[in-house]
């Protein structure tokens, strides 16, 4: 990979991000005025009670998609960590395959569902729900896009790094 593009991969990546963390602080901020206005005037609002769960959604798919790299994400591992180089690569082959497979096989359903509830809106913000639920549908094409690349370097490259306990991280 050139050091251009993998420049721009690390800027894209620190722009979704960006995104993620604006997200989050608008449905911080939302959860806030929500308090306020039930709690302290007594004037309880509907729409920030929506906002919040909408950027909830949203927060999670678009950074299991675009910010939680690999090793990041939670597994059950205890086979797959004591597996040597080979199986390590084998098992993860297996997993990305039937990952990619459920997704492909689930993705003209999923997309057709999402196209069809363009005729229902939110209660509140009045927000189409194809346009609510378009995120899944970046979703699945992020993690069949990344599941294909993984599974290249796996075929073509090295194997799946091996789990180092004292480098555990929450993924955060």
């Amino acid at each position: 990979m050139t050091p251009s593009l993998r420049n721009l991969g690390r800027w894209l990546y620190r722009r979704a991000e960006n995104v993620l963390a604006v997200m989050l602080a608008a449905m911080f901020a939302a959860f806030l005025l929500q308090i306020v206005f039930r709690y302290l005037l007594n004037m309880p609002i509907g729409w920030t009670n929506e906002i919040s769960v909408i950027l909830w959604i949203w927060l999670v798919l678009w950074g299991a998609a675009f910010v939680v790299r690999e090793e990041e994400e939670i597994r059950f591992d205890l086979f797959y960590a004591s597996a040597p180089p080979r199986v390590r690569r084998i098992m993860f082959l297996i997993a990305a395959a039937s990952l990619i497979g459920l997704y492909t096989i689930s993705f003209p359903a999923v997309l057709d569902y999402v196209t069809f509830m363009k005729v229902e809106k939110t209660a509140y913000l009045k927000i189409r729900f194809d346009w609510l639920f378009s995120i899944y549908i970046i979703f699945v094409v992020a993690i069949i896009l990344r599941y294909l690349w993984l599974s290249w370097q796996a075929v073509f490259g090295k194997a799946p790094k091996e789990f180092d306990p004292t480098k555990a991280g929450s993924g955060v």
